[in-house]
């Protein structure tokens, strides 16, 4: 496992995540770093994996239908927002908002690969050792992380829970896209290729090639 590291990341600026393509920001947000650092401990996870979401005219998104909820009005915020939402009453499930204020398009963080704070992911995961399930999957990259539902609405701008930039490229040729996962019920839009990930990463979650 591959966990080199520069120490001079640069957090991503609002204009990032305010551009209007949601597929673009998604695949731009693979081989970026998300950090949180609660009560002074810093963990880090470089995003291998990721979902666009499509705002009102995707029927796999929250807000199909521009559809506001105490839930969803957190996806009609300015883009660098977080929006963590339960899925099953138990995973808390981190999102990106993207795009600008009304405009409710998000992407979902499904996979990070381990940089910095293994052993806090250790502890928070309840796990003995390091392995590829540790962040694999959204609902694991949130609980290794320390991420939950009190962090929907905070800005990606701040310092404790934010995206950076450490140089690290991920050339085109390296980008699969696929099917999204688990959104049957989106009809049509269930086959759309929204999901992008690192070819060959092992923390990727689900179908690893373009198969859907």
């Amino acid at each position: 496992m591959q966990r080199n590291v520069k120490q001079n990341w640069q957090k991503l600026s609002r204009g990032f995540y305010t551009r209007e393509n949601v597929l673009t920001i998604a695949k731009d947000l693979l081989g970026k770093l998300l950090i949180t650092r609660f009560n002074g401990i810093i963990t880090t996870g470089r995003i291998v994996e990721t979902e666009a979401y499509n705002g009102a005219i995707d029927k796999a998104s929250h807000a199909y239908g521009n559809k506001r909820t105490q839930r969803t009005e957190v996806m009609f915020a300015n883009g660098g927002t977080a929006y963590v939402y339960l899925c099953y009453g138990m995973h808390h499930l981190f999102n990106v908002v993207t795009n600008i204020a009304e405009i409710p398009h998000a992407v979902l963080i499904r996979a990070v690969e381990p940089v910095i704070g293994v052993e806090t992911m250790l502890m928070r995961t309840k796990k003995d050792k390091l392995d590829f399930s540790i962040t694999k999957g959204p609902g694991n990259v949130s609980k290794a992380l320390g991420i939950t539902i009190r962090q929907t609405g905070t800005s990606l701008l701040n310092d404790v829970l934010f995206i950076a930039d450490d140089g690290y490229i991920v050339k085109k040729s390296m980008i699969l896209s696929t099917a999204r996962i688990g959104v049957i019920y989106a009809e049509e839009d269930a086959t759309l290729p929204y999901r992008f990930i690192i070819k060959g990463n092992p923390f990727v979650s689900g179908k690893k090639s373009l198969e859907k």
